[in-house]
């Protein structure tokens, strides 16, 4: 059968969802269909990015996995470059074949770069779930679990928290407390316990897992090839051992692969990250810190800053201990790091924070000439 007949027996299928369609083990679904109808009516053939390396990307397509060069699709936007998980519309043969376009995203994880520039970068497309693997190997770090969950709300996706290497905690209570304290800062966010090692809450990931495109995200030596290789059945994904001082790896994944669960659904492995950069997630941060936006409704100012104003409810709440120090704080880091990002390309934000700095500055001048002016009444003479 030529390439155009398989074009035009794949776009005639009734039903997309159906085991029948090539592309439904990846995720292909009535929607996508609808979305590619105007590119298969152009003879091009539906893909789904299974890697991205060097200005090409392997796609699976009705006809088998294909390598195609994406120079047609080179934004200047980086968030809009060819990435893992994206739906594209690739050339029926040639060689070299090409990526023509993409499909537009349902979600995308997104985090700013360590570089000068600060530019956001793209780590997975068209995510249902965002697996945020968290090690108990080492001590529980948990303003970055804020932090990736701040990202995955951001993103579209639901957040998901495995606590991997679970084994390692062999008093029972003691591994409850560590979910405890995990939930209290993921609301809304499932967190499960899981062990390569014993299958213990393998089962219940499995089941979360079976339907949809999931990710794995998280830092280096947290046991994501691993439990890839777990969830996959077999050891597709090297793995290395991480340090003993304090259980850091390498980078065992250089790259981001998709991945068909052998169960149903997709997954996405990913590189470790050093840095877990925001990327304009400011709805992303309210949805983790939800109890903190709900306290702020009822302070007495709507612009209360929540640091000395009266009727503040949210001191108010770290006053009778119903709210966390530490997790205000890392509520204001996360705001203003944000920001920060957001005022690079914003000129607007840019204006309200030089407003702002300008305002608290003369409050501090005037306090300070207010406190001179006090000293020098009270003086002895």
């Amino acid at each position: 059968m030529s390439f155009s007949s398989l074009v035009r027996s794949s776009s005639s299928l009734s039903s997309s969802s159906s085991p029948a369609h090539p592309l439904a083990p990846y995720g292909w679904d009535e929607g996508w269909e609808a979305a590619f109808a105007p590119y298969a009516e152009q003879g091009l053939l539906p893909g789904r990015v299974l890697r991205v390396d060097r200005g090409q990307c392997d796609l699976i397509t009705p006809i088998g996995t294909v390598r195609a060069d994406t120079e047609f699709v080179v934004p200047r936007d980086p968030l809009k470059v060819v990435c893992t998980g994206d739906w594209a519309a690739v050339d029926p043969d040639g060689d070299p074949r090409y990526v023509r376009t993409l499909l537009p995203r349902r979600t995308a994880f997104a985090r700013s770069t360590s570089s000068k520039r600060s530019e956001g970068q793209i780590l997975a497309a068209n995510v249902d779930h965002a697996i945020i693997t968290v090690s108990l190997a080492v001590e529980l770090d948990l303003g970055r679990v804020e932090r990736f969950l701040a990202l995955a709300w951001e993103s579209g996706a639901q957040p998901l928290v495995v606590l991997s290497k679970a084994d390692l905690v062999p008093d029972p209570v003691g591994l409850s407390y560590l979910v405890e304290d995990v939930e209290t800062v993921a609301p809304g966010v499932q967190v499960i316990p899981v062990s390569s090692a014993t299958g213990e809450g393998l089962d219940v990931l499995r089941a979360l897992v079976s339907g949809g495109t999931s990710v794995l995200l998280g830092a280096s030596g947290a046991g994501k090839s691993t439990l890839a290789n777990t969830l996959l059945g077999e050891d597709v994904m090297t793995v290395q051992a991480a340090r003993d001082v304090d259980g850091k790896g390498r980078h065992t994944t250089t790259t981001r692969n998709l991945l068909v669960l052998p169960e149903g659904g997709v997954l996405i492995d990913t590189p470790g990250l050093r840095g877990v950069g925001l990327w304009d997630a400011e709805t992303g941060v309210g949805q983790v810190f939800s109890e903190i936006e709900a306290l702020a409704e009822e302070c007495r100012f709507h612009d209360c800053a929540h640091e000395a104003e009266p009727g503040c409810a949210v001191t108010a709440a770290v006053d009778d201990g119903t709210l966390s120090v530490r997790r205000l704080e890392s509520y204001r880091k996360l705001l203003r790091e944000n920001q920060r990002i957001v005022a690079k390309t914003d000129a607007r934000v840019r204006a309200e924070m030089l407003k702002d700095w300008k305002r608290k500055g003369a409050e501090g001048r005037a306090a300070m000439e207010a406190k001179r002016g006090t000293g020098h009444r009270n003086a002895p003479r």
